[in-house]
């Protein structure tokens, strides 16, 4: 395991009761608990922030890929093309994450 740094943090004492019902019933200890914690947080930001840049370069190319798509007269290859840019600029990042 890493190197553990010893850290003191304050909790409301309902989240700490909380966090402790939950430890008691997987027969954990409370600091892996809140490492585990910490890590599954860390990951699902890293996920938010990908998404959101994804999401900011589908909108910066639309009206290039609009353009390429006129250009070789595509209309339905168009049609899917809008439809799927919309969806990724309308999803909020809850399904298949």
């Amino acid at each position: 395991m890493d190197n553990l740094k010893r850290v003191m943090v304050s909790l409301p004492e309902s989240l700490l009761d909380e966090v402790d019902w939950l430890v008691q019933q997987e027969n954990g200890n409370r600091s892996q608990f809140i490492r585990e914690a910490m890590r599954l947080y860390l990951a699902d930001l890293r996920r938010r922030e990908l998404r959101e840049e994804m999401k900011r370069g589908y909108e910066e190319m639309a009206n290039f890929n609009l353009q390429v798509a006129h250009e070789h007269n595509c209309k339905d290859e168009l049609k899917i093309l809008e439809k799927y840019e919309q969806g990724l600029v309308d999803s909020d990042g809850s399904r298949g994450s």
